[in-house]
């Protein structure tokens, strides 16, 4: 089956850096799109970043400038590069991914398990 596996959180002091990376496994025809979302205790769950196959980006007001989404298509692997970060950067991030499994199936969304970052002095 299909899988999206995320690494590289962790604590990180304010102004630090952490490079995520959700790497896909299983058997994918194709890849419409990759993004991170976030959730911190008691909020919703929001869009990070998205990157599609034709390479546009769309990032959140609150991390432009400061975050990078990017994409290895020989490892079908996204990674999200975060700079600066701030104590308001505190979440779980998850990848998602919107995925053709077969040439004949519809773009299903996929989600990993989520990967825990904690901006903190």
């Amino acid at each position: 089956q299909v899988q999206l596996v995320e690494s590289g959180g962790g604590l990180v002091q304010p102004g630090g850096s952490l490079r995520l990376s959700c790497e896909t496994s299983g058997s994918i025809f194709s890849i419409y799109y990759m993004a991170w979302y976030r959730q911190a205790p008691g909020k919703l769950r929001e869009l990070v970043a998205a990157l599609t196959s034709g390479g546009s980006t769309n990032y959140a007001d609150s991390v432009k400038g400061r975050f990078t989404i990017s994409r290895d298509n020989a490892k079908n692997t996204v990674y999200l590069q975060m700079n600066s970060l701030k104590p308001q950067d505190t979440a779980v991030y998850y990848c998602n991914a919107g995925l053709k499994v077969n040439r004949l199936g519809n773009v299903d969304d996929y989600w990993g398990q989520g990967t825990q970052v904690t901006v903190s002095s």
